[in-house]
């Protein structure tokens, strides 16, 4: 069973000119970030564009990923429909996932009992680890650290939150709960920003969308702190700030995928109803990666 822990980047999913998925550019995307020393690849997710993509697209693109990788795959497997999530899961699992990302049910609403059910189904019906996603910005609703405890404590396979809630006092309280109870929970980084200061509360690293771009920098940033080189660390985390903050200057993964772009990389247009970069902020972007040597 894989071990949570390391960065892994939210991959972008690149589109052809006419805005099907781009196979081949997928496949240099996933050899690019695991050149960078990547721990695993997240397809699927948010900065995948998983919101618009199809069933069937959503299945190949986690296929492609899956047979290109030589790192652990988390695919994004989430849904705010049970039935739908439950099949995408066990889909990731059978064509080979080592774990799946799970976000909050979005729009719904669910109540405690009805997040728990929703996650005790899924948990039932694969036996690989699931990580949940906590985005209360994205789907209207937080799970707070007593849920989570709770769920870990019930769902043996749940493992590990991905955490962008930007609440650290909530990010310590899981790992002290978690600790307390002896329950194998970890704390994943949602949010770039937040990736040292969730660290050092003891969480085991980030699932990244700067690290679409900046793969090596992300990795180096993140084993200096396994290696508890504070410093390095510190510097390497500080020089990507200005990055971090380009990453946002628009919904994600707007910046990302036009970064990927002037880098060189596999990207294409966002889907609607996300449009491209505004060319004001396309130069903000184009600066911050001059400055750091990215283009």
């Amino acid at each position: 069973m894989v071990k949570i822990a390391g960065v892994y980047p939210a991959l972008i999913t690149p589109f052809t000119k006419t805005d099907s998925v781009d196979e081949s550019g997928l496949r240099r995307l996933v050899e690019f970030t695991i050149e960078g020393g990547v721990s695993g690849i997240v397809p699927c997710g948010t900065t995948g564009e998983s919101a618009t993509l199809s069933h069937e697209e959503h299945k190949n693109v986690i296929e492609v990923v899956i047979d290109a990788s030589t790192v652990p795959v988390v695919a994004g497997t989430g849904s705010n429909n049970t039935h739908e999530a439950v099949e995408l899961t066990k889909h990731a699992a059978d064509v080979g996932a080592a774990a799946c990302l799970l976000i909050t049910p979005y729009y719904n609403k669910p109540n405690v009992k009805g997040l728990k059910a929703h996650f005790k189904r899924i948990g039932d019906a694969v036996d690989i680890p699931l990580i949940l996603y906590n985005i209360p910005s994205r789907t209207g609703q937080n799970i707070s650290a007593q849920t989570q405890i709770e769920l870990a404590a019930e769902v043996p396979n749940l493992k590990a939150v991905k955490e962008a809630s930007g609440d650290l006092k909530q990010v310590g309280t899981i790992i002290q709960m978690a600790a307390e109870r002896g329950l194998d929970y970890a704390v994943m980084a949602g949010d770039d920003f937040l990736t040292l200061p969730i660290m050092s509360l003891g969480g085991k690293g980030v699932i990244s969308v700067a690290a679409n771009i900046a793969p090596k920098a992300m990795s180096e940033m993140v084993h200096a702190m396994f290696n508890a080189d504070l410093e390095k660390a510190q510097e390497i985390c500080l020089r990507l700030y200005p990055l971090f903050d380009a990453m946002f200057l628009e919904t994600n993964p707007i910046p990302v995928k036009k970064a990927a772009e002037l880098m060189g990389l596999p990207a294409g247009n966002v889907r609607l109803p996300l449009a491209p970069l505004s060319e004001s902020n396309v130069e903000k972007l184009r600066a911050v990666l001059k400055g750091l040597g990215m283009v």
